[in-house]
């Protein structure tokens, strides 16, 4: 059974990456930015598109989701929207039935960007080497997503995590 993991950086800027191993013709990585309307999440076009990359039936699927809080000098209003946002994504992966492991920045950075700055440059520079293929920018942007960064970063600390037990 192939197995999929599934790294969530929640957040209206976050993005999501799954790395699907293994496969006859080698190990296949996708990503996206995190699907937004307005203010809010849209949890059924992350359903919709992990349905298409990764149906959830026939697959062995867990994701590793970047476990937050608040951050000093956030306005309560800006919280309260990215923990309703952060919800939103736990809710659903508890309704589809995906095991689902929180992981604080601190320690997927500590694992996977060893020896960097540990910031958003970090984890692209980091991608960029490590998944050369996977495309970190966007339709119509021109620089880096560094929520897609950050998600494949979650991918790769939950399959070392999951092969080192």
């Amino acid at each position: 059974m192939t197995s999929t993991y599934l790294g969530i950086d929640p957040g209206l800027k976050g993005g999501l990456a799954t790395f699907q191993e293994p496969l006859l013709d080698g190990d296949r990585v996708c990503v996206r930015v995190m699907p937004v309307e307005g203010k809010w999440i849209q949890c059924q076009r992350i359903v919709d598109w992990l349905q298409v990359i990764a149906p959830i039936g026939g697959r062995n699927i867990h994701a590793i989701v970047e476990q937050v809080g608040s951050m000093p000098k956030q306005g309560l209003s800006s919280t309260f929207k990215f923990g309703t946002g952060y919800g939103q994504i736990i809710g659903m992966l508890q309704t589809l039935e995906i095991p689902y492991t929180l992981v604080r920045p601190q320690a997927w950075k500590g694992v996977v960007l060893a020896g960097t700055s540990k910031d958003k440059a970090a984890a692209i520079a980091f991608c960029a080497r490590e998944y050369p293929g996977v495309p970190l920018i966007p339709e119509r942007c021109r620089v880096p997503h560094d929520g897609i960064a950050d998600a494949l970063c979650l991918v790769h600390y939950g399959r070392l995590k999951h092969v080192s037990g």
